[in-house]
């Protein structure tokens, strides 16, 4: 309970009364997120100092109050929800350390830092920050950190943990301290970095990270893979990585997705297929052409009905482009939309296409597939209404198969998006119940009072499901 003697210790830690929201309008816009629920908050704070976080994460210990972080609410899982209302503290006014240092290939910066500016900014210096999720141009790099975000270039460039080498964080108890460093190399005791980097704010509070930057790659080159069937896509995935090129991105969409891309923002695309798979090639100028060729004649090989080379930037922005739209052009249909990211090894995503079909054809709903084939995170997302509850409840239970599908292939319940309140409650469906309990019992180690981002990851109750409509 927020009392107003708390609100004046908080005025008295935070340098401007300005960065303290309690009117109703805010409690009820720091309410929500990408997923699903809506949970007031007693209060926001945005803090722009490691001092502040610390002075703030205190207090809350002291007076056992939940503290929620969140960046810019982009989370697909439900990540800073303050489901047990207490403390948001909002990090996306935090931007004003962005340093690139070229010597180093290092980026340093503040948690409240758009993750493309991070990019935009190694470009000048002929670098490269790889993460690309598809929020970057508005999600915040503190909470892709707490997410472990991926993108397209995870293929061929690992995800956010494979870029960090050193974070400040504020602990559970109020104190600051450093994890890693500047160097590529450092293996001092237990690797806190990694582990903090994907806890969704549960173990303390990332204040500023060290980044690896890598050498900008010289070109690249995009083609456009047209299938009749997308089993036939799935094999030319394979095909592809045991070809001996890998490719810095290889994105699926299914016929649903193509179609609503040519149906809201008409581009081109053949809609008269079951699927297309956008690849990217980068490098070497004259080893890329050759690379492409390569690539296109093993697609044909094994079933495509053909690839096409994108003849120049514009094209190949403009074949980008579509991919971008499917987001916003699916939800044209139905104003609801469940984005999941069950990802599987590579070999099996003939086998997931298969049993998504049936899931489709079993449950009679609008589901779409996108996403990042080339490592076997797709994104099986399920366009409906929230409002209609009949079929709300058919979507439960379709997301419920989903993931059991994805387990039962060998695969992981989330590959970018995290686990948050979405996908608690299949926790130990994946890790068992002695794996679940190990997570659990570092979560009590580092935050015994359970302030930090309570209600996410672990699974509240024994037997706790997935519900996204109440009756």
């Amino acid at each position: 309970m927020i009392t107003e003697q708390i609100v004046e210790r908080l005025k008295s830690i935070m340098g401007s009364e300005k960065r303290i929201l309690l009117e109703k309008a805010d409690l009820v816009s720091y309410s929500y997120d990408g997923s699903f629920g809506a949970y007031n908050p007693e209060i926001i704070l945005q803090p722009v100092s490691t001092e502040e976080v610390a002075g703030i994460v205190k207090l809350a210990n002291d007076m056992k109050i939940p503290v929620y972080p969140r960046g810019r609410g982009t989370s697909l899982s439900g990540g800073p929800l303050p489901v047990h209302g207490g403390m948001v503290l909002d990090f996306s006014r935090w931007t004003q350390k962005l340093i690139i240092d070229p010597e180093d290939t290092v980026a340093i910066v503040s948690p409240g830092v758009i993750t493309a500016d991070i990019d935009r900014e190694a470009q000048r210096h002929g670098l490269l920050y790889p993460p690309d999720p598809s929020s970057s141009h508005v999600s915040t790099i503190g909470g892709n950190l707490a997410e472990n975000a991926g993108g397209p270039r995870g293929l061929k460039y690992g995800v956010t943990k494979d870029y960090v080498l050193g974070l400040e964080i504020v602990t559970p108890e109020g104190d600051i301290i450093r994890t890693g460093g500047r160097t590529v190399k450092n293996v001092t005791g237990y690797d806190l970095t990694k582990l903090i980097v994907g806890s969704e704010g549960t173990l303390g509070i990332i204040t500023e990270a060290t980044l690896q930057l890598i050498p900008r790659p010289q070109a690249t080159q995009t083609m456009m893979v047209i299938f009749d069937d997308i089993i036939d896509a799935g094999k030319a995935i394979s095909a592809v990585l045991t070809s001996g090129i890998l490719p810095s991105k290889m994105e699926i969409m299914d016929q649903a997705s193509i179609q609503a891309v040519e149906e809201f923002q008409p581009i081109g695309l053949p809609i008269d297929v079951d699927a297309i798979i956008l690849i990217e090639l980068d490098g070497h100028p004259i080893a890329i052409r050759d690379e492409s060729e390569q690539v296109k004649q093993v697609c044909l090989e094994v079933g495509a009905r053909e690839a096409i080379i994108a003849r120049d930037e514009e094209s190949a922005e403009n074949l980008w482009k579509a991919r971008k739209l499917v987001s916003p052009a699916i939800v044209r249909k139905k104003p609801t939309k469940i984005s999941e990211d069950a990802t599987i090894p590579r070999s099996k995503i003939p086998e997931m296409f298969r049993r998504l079909q049936e899931i489709k054809a079993k449950y009679e709903i609008d589901l779409v597939v996108f996403g990042h084939a080339g490592d076997g995170n797709l994104h099986p997302n399920i366009i409906t209404d929230k409002q209609d509850k009949e079929e709300m409840k058919r979507v439960e239970k379709a997301v419920e198969e989903i993931f059991t599908a994805a387990i039962e292939l060998g695969g992981t319940l989330s590959g970018e998006h995290g686990i948050g309140t979405m996908k608690a409650p299949f926790m130990e469906m994946e890790l068992g119940e002695a794996g679940l309990e190990m997570m659990i019992r570092m979560k009590k180690a580092w935050d015994p009072n359970n302030i930090m981002n309570p209600g996410k990851i672990f699974p509240e109750t024994k037997g706790q499901r997935l519900v996204l409509v109440h009756d």
